[in-house]
């Protein structure tokens, strides 16, 4: 029998992360970038030609000759060990993963902004128009749930909000229930009765015109870009993303009593070592940002009442 290329190995191994384990179609580009990268780097042609040295050859090609940064190149070579994982499943004599020792990956930092800031970043959408109202609920449902802004891009407008429960399939295809605030079924509702539009997506794009045309589902760089601008409007002084909202949540969740485990679940998180990064926070810091937070949104509320 003739000898495949690594081409064909790699056609292989794409098309089983696609359909044996239903990895997302982002999550298998990254894998492709990476291990091409690889075999055209170090002129692989072979499986027999995925060596140590020519790993490590790799390793300082990344680490000197391009930008990338440390995290990413810690998942090129991820990428190159599930691949050989792969490889011995088709009983193949390859170089063992367990062989390519990992690079120590720095500790993710957990960045927060005041509660103030929150408020006014929260409030900072104004007017009744389709656009202010859509950023409105954005950002309630970004802090209410914990959302990707991925996953929250595709979330679908005919939903019953009633329940006030959002059905989300998140990385790996995992589903998970989520749960919306008082202030997010508000902001909401105040948006979807404002469409006259019958575009499935929650949340859509508008064109500049003086009526605003809804042209198609929001993307996740707009609404970054919207958060962006909301936050230096507020004033604040450090920069917000999306997935500072999601931080916020989470640490929530924690001073509210929830383990870990229902954190790792809350989250869409497939590995808890990725959720046990909010656990670097210490108690005394977590009751002081809930202090902060939520605390005080409903000290706001029973002062209304």
């Amino acid at each position: 029998m003739e000898k495949k290329d690594i081409r064909s190995h790699l056609k292989d191994y794409f098309d089983y992360l696609q359909i044996e384990k239903n990895r997302s179609p982002r999550t298998k580009k990254v894998y492709e970038r990476a291990l091409l990268k690889f075999i055209e780097n170090q002129e692989i042609k072979s499986v027999e030609d995925i060596t140590n040295a020519r790993i490590r050859a790799f390793r300082i090609y990344l680490a000197e000759k391009t930008d990338l940064k440390k995290n990413t190149q810690a998942y090129y070579i991820i990428a190159i060990r599930n691949f050989l994982r792969f490889l011995i499943k088709q009983d193949l004599p390859v170089l063992s993963p367990e062989k390519i020792d990992l690079p120590v990956m720095p500790d993710r930092q957990i960045d927060v902004i005041e509660y103030e800031d929150l408020e006014r970043l929260l409030e900072a959408p104004k007017g009744t128009d389709l656009k202010a109202l859509r950023d409105k609920a954005i950002l309630e449902v970004l802090f209410s749930t914990g959302l990707r802004v991925s996953e929250l891009c595709a979330l679908d407008r005919y939903t019953n909000l009633d329940r006030g429960e959002l059905s989300i399939t998140g990385k790996g295809g995992h589903t998970r229930v989520v749960f919306l605030s008082g202030d997010a079924k508000k902001a909401i509702r105040e948006y979807l009765d404002k469409r006259n539009d019958a575009d499935e997506a929650m949340f859509v794009s508008y064109d500049k015109s003086a009526e605003p045309k809804a042209i198609g589902r929001i993307i996740p760089r707009a609404v970054q870009r919207m958060i962006e601008r909301y936050a230096k409007a507020a004033g604040i002084p450090k920069g917000v993303h999306p997935h500072t909202l999601r931080h916020l949540f989470a640490t929530d969740l924690l001073v509210n009593g929830a383990d870990i485990r229902s954190v790792q679940e809350m989250l869409g998180h497939s590995n808890i070592q990725t959720t046990q990064i909010y656990t670097h926070l210490t108690n005394t810091e977590l009751r002081d940002i809930h202090k902060q937070f939520h605390a005080a949104r409903r000290d706001d509320e029973e002062e209304k009442k």
